[in-house]
């Protein structure tokens, strides 16, 4: 790699993973300059296939944001949010796919969410089974007993 300031070869003395990629500590053989640079998987396109067969670009703030209100005023760390969402993330990447049903992506947050607390999965599950009256939510309340 090119010297970030005077354009010489450079030589690599650190290298450390770091969230998302790979952290490069860099020394230049010409001026002598340190700089780091960072290392990181370029994400494909994943579109997902919603309920009415429309195709929508896959959008990580939307599908944090989803996940964040069932989880509103909830006693779980937001580490541990933020580690279930990336998880996820990653699980569907690593489908290797162009796309996925929303089902799919529906169900994964399901069995996540379920494993840190039980209000946020019946909040999520509301909204993403589309409950129309308290039978829904009887119906849901079963998998606990």
């Amino acid at each position: 790699m090119d010297c970030h300031y005077c354009g010489g070869n450079t030589r690599v003395i650190d290298k450390r993973k770091s969230p998302g990629g790979i952290r490069r500590r860099r020394e230049c053989l010409n001026c002598k300059k340190r700089f780091t640079t960072y290392e990181k998987v370029a994400k494909s396109e994943l579109y997902v296939i919603k309920k009415d067969g429309r195709r929508e670009k896959f959008n990580r703030e939307k599908f944090e944001l989803g996940i964040e209100r069932a989880f509103e005023k909830r006693p779980v760390p937001k580490e541990k949010i933020y580690r279930m969402i990336n998880e996820i993330e990653d699980q569907i990447m690593k489908k290797g796919k162009k796309e996925i049903k929303s089902s799919d992506i529906g169900e994964l947050v399901m069995k996540k969410i379920k494993n840190l607390d039980k209000v946020a999965y019946i909040r999520f599950a509301s909204v993403y089974r589309d409950f129309q009256d308290v039978k829904d939510f009887k119906k849901e309340l079963r998998i606990f007993k």
